[in-house]
């Protein structure tokens, strides 16, 4: 799918990049505090530390920065997933560091997830679809690694129960930052990431005892 174009006037492509980044930082701190359309871009520029005039240079209007902070969320979760799906590590353990590897990035960037689905809605007809699809390609990759255990004769799960558990696994992380009020107050992100996988791992049928995972994550009070 092709790719919405943010209009700059800036040529130098390193230039453009890093002066974006300073705008995508101030602008999810910002939508975050006030969403994004009580935001304006005059705060946006003042807080990435340059004038209005500078601001549009590097984009041609609020809506675009909205789609950059999407656009650059997805990158980061597929750039980060993209070793792992690579690695020498086969099997139900490949599908444990995927998970684990998701996880770690959606804790990382919390407020950016938070800010993304709260005003997606914003986006245009141009970008919307391209955002979904970027979501789209961040599901298809988990879901590579789940097919690749059922071709294996790993985990036993027909087309439908594929598809549905790479997007549980995907929800399951969108959790802790959705949920993250009270979660957090409960369980360390690794605390959270070895249960969540116990639950999904035990929902698949993968070989081993979930129930004896879980039970290993707990207080000695609550075994």
């Amino acid at each position: 799918m092709k790719k919405k174009k943010v209009p700059s006037v800036i040529k130098d492509q390193r230039l453009i990049e890093y002066r974006r980044n300073q705008i995508i930082k101030a602008a999810v701190s910002l939508f975050k505090q006030k969403g994004f359309h009580r935001t304006t871009t005059r705060e946006i520029s003042r807080l990435s530390g340059f004038s209005i005039g500078a601001l549009y240079e590097y984009v041609g209007s609020k809506e675009d920065i909205l789609f950059l902070v999407c656009d650059s969320i997805f990158d980061e979760v597929i750039e980060r997933l993209q070793p792992h799906l690579r690695t020498d590590v086969v099997g139900i353990e490949r599908l444990k560091l995927v998970i684990r590897s998701y996880y770690k990035v959606i804790d990382h960037l919390q407020d950016e997830l938070l800010v993304m689905y709260q005003e997606a809605k914003s986006l245009d007809s141009e970008a919307l679809p391209y955002v979904l699809h970027k979501n789209d390609l961040m599901t298809n990759n988990i879901e590579l690694v789940i097919r690749h255990c059922v071709e294996n004769g790993l985990l036993q799960l027909n087309e439908n129960q594929i598809k549905l558990a790479s997007h549980n696994i995907i929800v399951s992380g969108h959790m802790w930052a959705f949920r993250r009020w009270a979660l957090q107050k409960l369980y360390t992100i690794d605390e959270y990431i070895d249960l969540q996988t116990s639950f999904l791992l035990k929902g698949v049928g993968a070989p081993g005892s979930a129930q004896e995972e879980i039970a290993a994550t707990l207080p000695a009070t609550e075994k």
